[in-house]
């Protein structure tokens, strides 16, 4: 079937693609297990640990894929989540990082968001990431609401 191609859905062909679609083994980006073993060995070790320590800390916290990348939230607001860049390593990004008042997270985008980069996983401080992760559960960003009030 061919992409960009408008087909009636009570049509028979509407019915021949979508029992095709059903029979494809298509690999998800819907679960973070996935994101993170597509990784380089190195960018998936640090993948791994920022998760577990993530999942320690915010074990009611929801995740998924947002935004191509692994996200928690707490209700309905984004927490924490990480991304792999090329170039950079992984980027460990708090939606309210910059009221945390932690030194080493630095200002990314045009609201409260902080993040810290990551080349290697001897540089995640377990100790500062979860006394992060603390703070962050504590003073969520009202993400959700302001997203709706544009």
């Amino acid at each position: 079937m061919q992409r960009g191609v408008k087909i009636p859905k009570n049509s028979r062909r509407w019915s021949q693609a979508r029992s095709q679609m059903g029979n494809l083994k298509i690999k998800s980006m819907n679960d973070i297990t996935n994101y993170v073993g597509t990784q380089t060995a190195e960018l998936a070790a640090i993948c791994h640990a920022l998760r577990k320590e993530i999942d320690g800390v915010l074990p009611k916290a929801t995740s998924k894929i947002w935004h191509a990348m692994p996200v928690w939230f707490i209700e309905e607001n984004p927490i924490v989540g990480f991304c792999v860049t090329s170039k950079k390593g992984v980027n460990l990004l708090f939606w309210n990082g910059l009221s945390l008042g932690e030194p080493s997270l630095k200002a990314a985008g045009k609201f409260k968001a902080a993040q810290i980069q990551f080349t290697n996983v001897s540089q995640i401080d377990s100790k500062a990431l979860r006394r992060c992760l603390k703070k962050a559960k504590v003073d969520i960003w009202d993400y959700k609401n302001i997203c709706k009030r544009k």
